[in-house]
């Protein structure tokens, strides 16, 4: 049988995303980046990237974490993004969103150190879900001011529900489309300092959100974007993401790539071994 009809009954049977473990394979090979040529993107790797310090904001979001795992609430769900791999239809439980659209646990203490790196602000993130990456991000620095849009009004209750028990005040909740929302939002924010692009994972729909947000990009802006082997589409964004004149450094972390757009900086892309 042949190489093809194999994948084709593989993924027929077992659901695999042969997209997924091509990108994956050759991320792999290409994974040796070490900051060299900069003492500021070696200080951001020694203190934020490779940092495993256990602050005690991790022990907070992990009791959430495994409380929501063992959630038995359903519902259906408002899907204004580029729908679901896993799921047919929009029925879901509270444990599955925790399983396969939640920030994990080893990205999420990624976003909170690299908040508490660089203080940024004012952070936009694209797609709240159950809140577990927004409270990393609150959590990461006080002072900073999170704006989180949901398109789902269910699953932003519940995110609300997890930041009163965690007591965040430095969280904004914006409940609709990112398409409405964000231009909003960046019209009258002063600047951004960061933003979180965790939803709507589409070609078209990322690049447009990252052009609506560059304009308002504060001088040394952070911009992450989960899921960028998500599509082919996903990846094309990215690649030409990261080819911006505005983008001085890249990162392509498998699971998700963060560019930092920093003026008078040699342009630099790393593939970092992190899956």
């Amino acid at each position: 049988m042949s190489f093809c009809n194999l994948s084709i009954l593989a993924y027929k049977f077992f659901k695999v995303n042969w997209y997924l473990i091509k990108s994956y394979l050759r991320y792999r090979l290409k994974t040796k980046y070490r900051p060299k040529n900069s003492s500021f993107i070696s200080d951001v790797f020694d203190r934020v990237v490779w940092e495993t310090y256990p602050y005690y904001n991790f022990t907070a979001i992990s009791k959430i974490r495994t409380a929501l795992l063992r959630s038995k609430q359903k519902f259906e769900i408002t899907d204004l993004g580029a729908g679901s791999k896993k799921f047919k239809n929009n029925k879901r439980s509270v444990r599955h969103l925790v399983k396969y659209n939640a920030s994990s646990k080893k990205q999420g203490e990624l976003l909170f150190r690299m908040v508490a790196y660089f203080k940024p602000k004012t952070i936009i993130e694209l797609g709240t879900s159950l809140g577990l990456g927004t409270l990393y991000l609150a959590m990461g620095n006080p002072s900073t001011r999170v704006h989180t849009i949901e398109g789902c009004p269910e699953i932003a209750k519940i995110a609300e529900r997890n930041f009163k028990a965690e007591g965040i005040g430095n969280v904004t909740q914006h409940v609709g489309s990112f398409k409405n929302e964000l231009p909003k939002l960046i019209h009258v924010l002063p600047a951004l300092d960061m933003v979180y692009f965790d939803g709507h994972h589409d070609y078209m729909a990322t690049l447009m959100y990252f052009n609506m947000c560059l304009p308002k990009a504060s001088e040394s802006a952070l911009f992450i974007f989960d899921d960028i082997y998500w599509s082919a589409g996903m990846t094309k964004a990215w690649n030409q993401i990261i080819g911006h004149p505005s983008v001085a450094a890249s990162f392509d972390f498998f699971d998700f790539g963060i560019v930092i757009l920093k003026k008078d900086m040699e342009k630099i892309h790393g593939v970092v071994k992190w899956s």
